[in-house]
Order: C-alpha cells, then structure tokens, then sequence
C-alpha cells in the first residue's frame, strides 16, 4: 500500500527509518524548493523489511482536471532500504502505478541522485531513466594528499596564489550573509542565468536555519581590502556534503577566491568524515566551461540520470496534440526531449 505523506512529522520520521537519503529528500527543502503551485508529497511504500519513499511535487495541469508530478531541483528520486539487485519491484510497480492513475496523476518526472544507492531498482520498468550529464565528485575518503594529486597542475597555483592574498572565514552574522547574497546576485546577472536561480533573501536564511539538515556559507576576504570577494553555500546530509551556491566578484576573479574555497570545505569534509563532497556538472548537464572547471578538482565523475513515465499514454497524447493543435496533430517524437512535451514552451 502507499502511504501519503505531508506533514513534517510524518515524512521526517519516514526518512529516519532509511539512514541513506539526502538533503534533497527532507521535508524542509521541499517547503524551500516548491513554487505555489506545487503541493510537497512523500510516497512512503513498506513490503516486508524492504522501505521505499519517494518525494514528488503535485501540479494541476492548466485547463484540465489532470495532474502530474515532477522533483525538486536537485537530486531527489526515490530513497530505500534493504533493497539490492535481487529486489523484485512487481508489487512496488503496481501500487505506484494504481495510485497515480487513481489520483489522475499523467505523467511523472525526477531527477535521480547519483550518490544515493538502487534507485534504479526501485524504478525498473517504470517508465525510462535517461542519462543526462555527469556530475564531479572529490572522493574524500581518499586521504587528503591523494585528492590533492588530482588537481590539475594550473589548479594547484591558482589555490596557492589566492592562499597568500585571500582569508577564509563562516559567515556569521546576517551581514556577511547579505554580502554572500550580493554577490551572488552580481555572478548570476553576470552569466546570463535563469529567473530560476534569483531565490529570495528568505531562502538563504532559511537554509541556514534548517534543523533538517546542516548549511554553511564559507567567504573569502581580500587580505587588503578585508572585503567579501567570494562565497560558497555548502550544505551537509548523512555523508554527503553539496555545492549548493556560489558567487565571486567580477573584480577579484584573478585571485580565485572559489577555488580556494572548494579547496578548503575538502579539507575541512575530509576532516568531518564526509564520504562524497559533489561539485554538480555544467549547465543542463552539459560539459560546459562550468563543467570543466569543476572537472580541473576531480575525474571521479557520476552518471545524473533523468525518470520520466508517462502513467496514462492516451491522456498525455491529448494533453501534447491539445498544446500543439496550432502547429501539428501528431506528437513530435525528435523535439528537443523536454518532458513532459506538453508543458514545453517552445
């Protein structure tokens, strides 16, 4: 049977019964993540010893009286235990599938987390899981010296150059984090990024203020003008520690504040125990400029995988057929892939 979670009780005592799960799963983040027109859902599934739960975000489908479901931004899918290869999701499978058709629920959507063990399993024939990217990732329980090996040799001067003009401190106050915000802000306008990535002053402190999980923002301070030239917002679960956010000021770029700085949370993850420190990967899972200079740290590379599953073929045909009426009767099977099809804007 499948259990609907909502309240913040519920679905952070469901999470607790399965030790490996992320940020990205806890019920705080979905409050943080979601728009208004998202209702934040657990899927809780219990056979035997074996536990799913499975975050989504409901949407109502504009002039209809349908639904689908999609993931926060990040790393989400769903999270488990005492599941392996020998699981046998047949029962899994058609309790998913009757309570989305049930709910009306057309087509869903998530985005998997690449260190987050057999999501796959749980998935397997629902639907399609598609590669989309590599992320990098600094193993950190190599000792640090061995990690360090794998800089690139330019990256190893650069962090030694703004070793000698940068300090690294934790912002403390609601000042320096203001500070992070602006600059943040400035980097954003600066490469062009999407309305999406402009979150409000509120996110950043309550990010901080979770109990659900840890979050930090490191600075780093030019050593003459003791200004904030640079920042990075951390965040840590389970053994996992995430590059969330970062900004740099445009003026200060050739003293590489954010290299020192992603140079420093290894250490200090390395330090703490941590098992992964994820740099994420270039912008839509391109290999980027962005990709590459977080690849210059690492080439331990994960797969980012995309679940896509159309629940009702016949009503996601209409709903395509309904959006593209103007253009075409059929659906367009080499578009650009954007899923689902018939909220694509192009």
């Amino acid at each position: 049977m499948i259990e609907v979670i909502k309240d913040k009780k519920t679905w952070k005592s469901a999470l607790n019964e399965i030790e490996s799960h992320d940020f990205y799963h806890t019920y705080e983040y979905h409050q943080l993540a979601k728009d208004n027109d998202n209702q934040p859902i657990l899927l809780k599934y219990v056979e035997n010893d074996s536990h799913i739960a499975l975050p989504l975000l409901i949407r109502k489908i504009n002039n209809s009286s349908l639904w689908d479901a999609t993931s926060i931004y990040g790393y989400a899918g769903p999270v488990s235990k005492n599941i392996d290869q020998n699981f046998n999701n047949k029962r899994f499978r058609k309790e998913l599938h009757s309570f989305f058709k049930d709910q009306g629920i057309v087509s869903v959507f998530s985005r998997l987390n690449p260190f987050v063990l057999s999501q796959e399993v749980c998935l397997d024939q629902l639907g399609e899981i598609v590669f989309s990217g590599k992320v990098v990732n600094i193993d950190i329980r190599k000792k640090k010296e061995l990690q360090r090996l794998e800089y690139q040799r330019r990256l190893k001067t650069h962090i030694n150059k703004s070793r000698r003009l940068c300090t690294i401190k934790k912002a403390q106050s609601k000042k320096e984090v203001l500070d992070f915000v602006e600059i943040y802000y400035k980097t954003m306008h600066r490469v062009g990024a999407h309305k999406s990535y402009f979150f409000n002053e509120n996110y950043f402190f309550n990010l901080l203020n979770s109990k659900d999980f840890e979050t930090d923002i490191l600075l780093a301070l030019d050593n003459i003008s003791k200004k904030v030239i640079g920042g990075v917002m951390l965040v840590k679960k389970s053994k996992i520690v995430h590059y969330h956010l970062s900004g740099v000021a445009t003026e200060h770029m050739n003293k590489y504040p954010i290299k020192l700085l992603i140079d420093e949370i290894r250490t200090m993850a390395s330090d703490e125990g941590f098992t992964y420190f994820n740099l994420g990967g270039g912008v839509g899972g391109n290999e980027d400029s962005l990709f590459r200079f977080k690849s210059s740290f690492s080439k331990d590379f994960k797969a980012f995988k995309l679940w896509k599953y159309i629940v009702d073929q016949d009503k996601y045909e209409e709903l395509v057929k309904m959006k593209n009426e103007i253009k075409c009767n059929t659906i367009n099977s080499e578009c650009s892939g954007y899923f689902p099809c018939y909220r694509c804007n192009l």
